[in-house]
């Protein structure tokens, strides 16, 4: 899924969200490929922006202290744009469950947000970050991710004959991202000797940063607007990834916490009737009268009939020996 023929030379870019893992790697990539590029950093954290600037400077990227739940600050960040990479949101499962109108205001009406801003600055591209939780969402994180999806996807008719097209990426865990269940294993290998299992079942999706990032630069190539791009990766067993981490190491089992699913989905059956195979990656086409299927760069096969992805049928597994080569990424390293 990387992307073939696109070039950003001298464009300008903004990163809603920027100065989180995928941020950074995003930021990483960009500027190393094309060195004359200006990727506009928005969040609402100094200290992380701080760090930020230590690591990248300041002669590619421009650092906007704001939120997505700020109309008027948004629109002001997306003057003179020609990207949009949206990648803020509240992620937490359980910070969402506990505080659900805050997540509600930042995943979903942020979403709007950002819409409404790139087309009132003529942003030619906008590309959101989505998460295979949106998908029958269990939780309230993944119910706000489907909204966004589909306000990304219908923001398509908003922009009607304006030059402004959204898409969105939708992929599963990313590895040693903050909050994930990496460095909360390391953690406990530290501090307690034994790992927290929920469900010895478990299976997830797993993605690394640079991946994700080939996954947004794939979706700026591709896109005509209203498209949700899914990765063909890996599936893995949490329980391979423990001893992967941790060889030996006692787990305990302390069951399914609220909200958290068995297994996840990237793709169900009733929008397999609407995606095509690309190759790399499965291409959810809108179901509206503005979409027409004549896009020559979305050549693909079209899914059986009743087609699912999902984590534990997948056909691609990772064992632990495979996890232990891809905790690379991590932020810490396996002893």
């Amino acid at each position: 899924m990387k992307p073939t023929n696109l070039d950003l030379s001298g464009k300008t870019i903004l990163l809603t969200g920027g100065t989180g893992s995928f941020g950074h790697a995003f930021v990483e990539r960009v500027v190393k490929q094309w060195p004359d590029v200006v990727i506009r950093v928005y969040s609402r954290d100094e200290l992380k922006q701080s760090e930020m600037r230590a690591r990248f400077g300041e002669h590619n990227v421009r650092y906007l202290i704001g939120d997505v739940r700020d109309r008027a600050r948004m629109s002001r960040a997306a003057q003179g744009c020609d990207i949009v990479v949206h990648a803020a949101a509240m992620k937490q499962v359980e910070a969402c469950e506990y505080n659900p109108f805050e997540a509600v205001r930042t995943n979903v009406l942020g979403a709007q947000h950002v819409v409404d801003s790139a087309i009132d600055a003529k942003v030619p591209k906008v590309v959101a970050l989505s998460t295979d939780k949106a998908v029958n969402p269990a939780n309230l994180y993944g119910a706000t991710k489907l909204c966004a999806e589909k306000i990304f996807v219908q923001g398509n008719a908003y922009a009607a004959q304006s030059e402004t097209r959204f898409a969105c990426v939708r992929y599963g865990n990313v590895v040693g991202s903050r909050g994930s269940v990496v460095p909360l294993f390391f953690n406990q290998i530290e501090h307690t000797g034994h790992l927290t299992i929920t469900d010895e079942r478990m299976t997830r999706f797993w993605i690394t940063l640079p991946q994700a990032v080939d996954l947004v630069l794939y979706a700026l190539e591709h896109m005509e607007g209203g498209e949700v791009f899914i990765p063909k990766i890996p599936s893995m067993r949490v329980v391979d990834l423990a001893e992967a981490m941790a060889p030996g190491l006692p787990t305990k089992v302390i069951g399914i916490r609220p909200g958290e699913k068995l297994h996840e989905q990237m793709l169900t059956a009733s929008e397999s009737r609407h995606t095509i195979d690309a190759g790399d990656v499965y291409i959810v086409q809108p179901e509206l009268a503005w979409w027409t299927d004549k896009a020559p760069q979305q050549r693909g096969q079209r899914l059986p009939d009743g087609f699912e992805y999902s984590s534990h049928t997948n056909d691609w597994w990772i064992n632990a020996d495979e996890l232990r080569s891809l905790l690379r990424f991590a932020p810490s390293k396996v002893a």
